[in-house]
This record gives structure tokens, sequence and C-alpha cells, in this order.
């Protein structure tokens, strides 16, 4: 669909069409790593599964930054839509949840007794990823409501 003429400028449209996969990637990786068996080396599992989770916290970082910084997605949503401030404030809380939710799988994953408990890692996992799915969809929702343009992403 084309850009209405309320639309954000090119630029931070593609920007955020980029991030967007990134961040997909990095949700994808941390799916994998989770997925991977641990019967022959629990140790190199833990270890993919904290390099997973660190590249997602710096995507995250990004995103936030993205969305809620003073040139940011949301200030123009609300400039725009100022209808959709509910939706932006349900973001903007996720986010503090989803950074809350990485910082104690970053701490599990870094506790000493790790290898014994990669059920309860999978489990933090999992609950992190299912959120950041649920996000990124709402997120996409608010892009195409303000603007009536589907940032995509997915490639």
């Amino acid at each position: 669909m084309e850009p209405s003429s309320t639309t954000p400028d090119a630029d931070l449209l593609e920007e955020l069409r980029r991030h967007r996969a990134e961040l997909r990637e990095s949700i994808s990786a941390l799916e994998d790593a989770l997925a991977a068996p641990t019967a022959s080396d629990r140790g190199r599992w833990v270890q993919r599964v904290h390099v997973a989770v660190v590249e997602l916290a710096g995507d995250l970082r990004e995103h936030v930054d993205l969305t809620e910084g003073p040139d940011g997605l949301y200030r123009g949503v609300l400039t725009t839509s100022p209808r959709l401030s509910g939706a932006v404030d349900a973001l903007t809380r996720e986010h503090v949840l989803i950074r809350g939710q990485v910082e104690g799988l970053l701490a599990r994953v870094g506790a000493s007794d790790v290898v014994a408990d990669v059920d309860r890692v999978r489990d933090l996992g999992t609950a992190l990823l299912g959120r950041l799915v649920r996000h990124r969809q709402r997120g996409s929702d608010l892009v195409f409501e303000a603007y009536e343009f589907d940032i995509g992403g997915e490639t």
C-alpha cells in the first residue's frame, strides 16, 4: 500500500522496515538456539542461547530508541493520530516488560547452575518469544492504523 500524506518520511519507514527484519532475525536465532538439542553438549547449548539473547537485547535497545526516541515513531503517531495514544502507551509499557524478560533470561543463562536447568531457560525463552511476537504484531497494527501503511519486514 502507498504511504498517505501523513506517513512519516521515507527514511524513517525504511529504517522501521530494516529494523523489523533484524528483530525478526534475532527472534528466530533465539528460537533456534532454544530448540537445539542439549543431549551431547549442554555447555555449548547454553553458550548459543546466551549469544542469541545478547543479540536480541541489542536489537531491542535499537527498537526502543527507534520507537520511543525524540524523533521516534511514537511521537509521530501521537502527532498524526492522537486517538492511538492508548496503543502507544501499551506498547511503551510492553517495552519495560520485555526488557525485564530479556534481563531475566540473561541472568538465568549466566548462572553457574544453568546447565542443570535447561528446561527453566527454555520456559523463560519461549515466554519471551511469545511476548515479542505479539508485540511486533501490535506495533505493525499501530503503524497501519496511524498511516494505512504496512511496514512488513518479513524478508
